[in-house]
């Protein structure tokens, strides 16, 4: 910050990273190295050159290993500086004790990227951790990219270059999946293939002793020179760059890209003490939502979410809108219960036309449900379940959005030909469809040529509707407010110039005036005899100057009708322990609300919205955002909130407008943006009817 509180150009984003490696060196490289290089399959260096040829790497592949001419059947070095060129991504499988001499002999041979699979560092020491620093200058002396240690490797469309899980199988163009866990690869991999997903890329960073997931999602950012998936998942342990890792994920959601993602360890809340409401209520999770929320990350807590709505996004193929459902099914009682389930999810399932329950009927055995939901009796066959798809998709183009088709194996017909009029109606395009089969074991043959020929499905209905519902209200990336009418950067930076600590009232209504935020008449006598010159119509409030949280202490005495009553309540504030003074303001009626700031350490601020007054922290019906709102997420965080029918007005009661709420979170939000001195405010409560909105408390904490 300059002297005036204004942003000054932040330079804590920027760190260094290699500028030789880029994506394509990790997924395509021309040659791979392996250090340590090894027949014995029980060994990380001998599973992973099992891997690497058993799924049939194109390029040059260059073993080392000191003590044999030749592993696995192909020629080994005795060394690093015995191989003939500098490989372009290079492996380390060999004890912790010897991997900074082979990295610095990978660094000087001109390697562009090493990925060190051995444990042993920082995971479990502090003498660890010294030599994972060691690691990294070496690294960055030489700008190579170093993912790990403590990593279990690399699997693209082009090698897979990874020990430990089942062998995995990729496929160009597939889905990408970056995570801060090897196991974690490993298990969603297993949960994800037996359910048809596949994958473009498996990327896992160890303990990210330079490079972290944050990393390597610039890495695909920045991409010119190698395929990529639209389909990104994304599993976060730590996040030391939360203002990079939103620039680059913003980017990729703007780019077409669709991105879902688990952040762990994100529950435990702050250990500062907060001085405000919005402080309070603020935790690190709430900033890891709002950060998600930023970058259009649609954000699950576990890994069985994270298949779910990676099927949903695959099934979809980019049609992501829409909320009418056609059901599918060969027996009524899963259907009634994802029919259930959509309802409490907002989705609407519509009969269908005359002319489409007439032509349904027709492909169907007498008996079954023409309407919508759909059951066509257990007796159903291929031919019947594609027609039904079919006509669905042609009559209904215009009314359905999705149709959501369930399956049980009944013994009647042939699971494969159902799922080769399934394949059919997905690949013709019209209506996406998401199948569910719920007869995983005794269907298993016709399902697994069903993943072979690159479909995938769920085996639940409701956490099939759960993750459409998921995708449907995923969060979208806005453009934000940067500047607005009736706002004065210049006055406001005048107005904090040499500010420390909780700002003076009548500084505090000046800087909201210079923002364009509305305050009720006011006035702050500097003694009792000063109330008799008050010009302010009753009734008055008169509020305590000092402690923070006035109602906490009674520092509030509201609907003062005469100037006698106004001396018998200054006499009781000037009572109360650390008061200062009194504020006069011209009582406001109507609803309460809260609309507050925080300064979440390395992220930014957080805008908060939500029911105000005494019930702020009591109820928690808040919403939050992160500086610099767009005029799209003010809306939505006005709109967000359960209070909201209050809020609009109830029974007859007038209400708040909406618009000038949404526009009050965007004058906050400009005003913490263009001086994030300020820490912490609250404008609790904001009261008033219809436009007639003021802040009538106002708390601004700043340094």
């Amino acid at each position: 910050m300059d002297r005036l509180g204004k942003a000054a150009p932040d330079r804590s984003e920027e760190r260094h990273m290699p500028t030789t490696a880029t994506l394509k060196t990790l997924l395509e490289p021309a040659s791979i190295a392996v250090v340590g290089a090894s027949d014995d399959l029980s060994k990380p260096g001998g599973k992973l050159v099992r891997n690497i040829l058993l799924r049939g790497y194109s390029g040059h592949l260059l073993l080392v290993n000191p003590r044999a001419s030749e592993v696995q059947g192909i020629r080994a070095y005795p060394s690093v500086e015995d191989l003939p060129f500098a490989p372009e991504l290079a492996f380390i499988a060999i004890p912790a004790r010897l991997v900074q001499p082979a990295v610095e002999e990978l660094a000087q041979k001109g390697a562009k990227a090493v990925v060190v699979l051995s444990a042993g560092f920082g995971e479990v020491s502090g003498a660890g951790r010294e030599v994972e620093h060691r690691l990294v200058e070496i690294a960055n002396e030489h700008d190579m990219l170093l993912i790990g240690p403590n990593c279990s490797g690399i699997v693209s469309h082009a090698h897979a270059s990874k020990f430990s899980g089942v062998p995995p199988v990729s496929r160009k163009g597939a889905i990408d999946f970056l995570s801060g866990s090897g196991a974690t690869v490993d298990f969603l991999y297993e949960l994800a293939t037996r359910r048809g997903l596949q994958f473009n890329s498996l990327l896992n960073v160890g303990n990210s002793a330079q490079t972290g997931v944050t990393d390597l999602l610039r890495l695909y950012d920045e991409a010119q020179d190698t395929d990529s998936s639209l389909i990104k998942l994304l599993y976060i342990e730590v996040l030391k760059d939360p203002k990079v890792f939103l620039r680059h994920a913003r980017n990729l959601s703007l780019k077409g890209c669709s991105l879902a993602g688990i952040k762990s360890g994100a529950t435990e809340a702050g250990s500062r003490a907060a001085a405000s409401h919005t402080g309070a209520m603020a935790t690190n999770d709430t900033a890891v939502q709002a950060l998600f929320d930023k970058a259009g990350i649609i954000r699950v807590q576990s890994r069985p979410d994270l298949v779910d709505v990676a099927t949903v996004l695959t099934c979809v193929n980019g049609r992501m809108d829409g909320r009418r459902i056609a059901v599918v099914s060969d027996a009524g009682g899963p259907a009634v219960v994802l029919a259930d389930e959509l309802n409490r999810l907002g989705f609407v399932v519509p009969p269908f036309s005359p002319r489409t329950k007439e032509r349904i009927a027709q492909a169907l055995p007498p008996g079954a449900a023409a309407g919508n939901p759909v059951d066509c009796l257990p007796t159903r066959n291929g031919e019947s379940i594609g027609n039904v798809l079919r006509i669905v998709a042609e009559e209904e183009r215009e009314n359905i959005d999705y149709i959501l088709f369930i399956d049980g194996d009944s013994g009647l017909a042939d699971n494969w030909e159902i799922c080769t009029s399934l394949m059919r109606a997905q690949d013709e395009g019209g209506i996406p469809v998401l199948p569910c089969f719920l007869s995983p074991v005794s269907a298993e043959d016709a399902l697994a040529k069903l993943r072979e020929a690159g479909h995938c499905y769920f085996e639940d209905e409701v956490a099939m509707a759960r993750a459409l519902g998921r995708v449907v209200n995923r969060p979208v990336v806005t453009e934000p407010v940067l500047a607005t009418e009736g706002f004065s950067s210049d006055r406001i930076a005048a107005l904090l110039a040499g500010q420390s600590g909780a700002l003076p009232p009548e500084v505090a209504r000046q800087v909201l005036e210079a923002a364009g935020i509305p305050l009720p008449e006011q006035s702050e006598p500097v003694c009792r005899e000063g109330l008799a010159a008050i010009d302010i119509p009753f009734p008055w409030v008169m509020k305590v100057v000092g402690p923070l949280h006035k109602s906490d202490v009674g520092g509030v005495k509201v609907g003062i009708k005469s100037l006698d009553e106004a001396r018998t309540a200054w006499d009781a504030l000037m009572r109360i322990n650390g008061a200062t003074g009194c504020l006069v303001q011209r009582m406001v009626p109507g609803t309460e609300v809260i609309i507050g700031a925080n300064r979440e350490e390395g992220y930014g601020h957080l805008v908060a919205f939500g029911l105000g007054g005494i019930y702020t922290e009591a109820l928690k019906d808040v919403q939050f955002q992160l500086a610099p709102l767009s005029r799209e997420e003010a809306e939505g965080m006005v709109h967000g909130i359960r209070a909201l029918p209050l809020i609009k007005g109830v029974r007859g009661q007038p209400g708040m407008d909406t618009d000038v709420l949404a526009d009050m979170l965007v004058r906050v939000s400009l005003l913490v943006t263009d001086f994030p001195g300020i820490r912490e405010m609250d404008l609790n409560p904001v009261k008033g009817y219809g436009a007639n909105l003021y802040a009538v408390d106002a708390r601004i904490i700043v340094g």
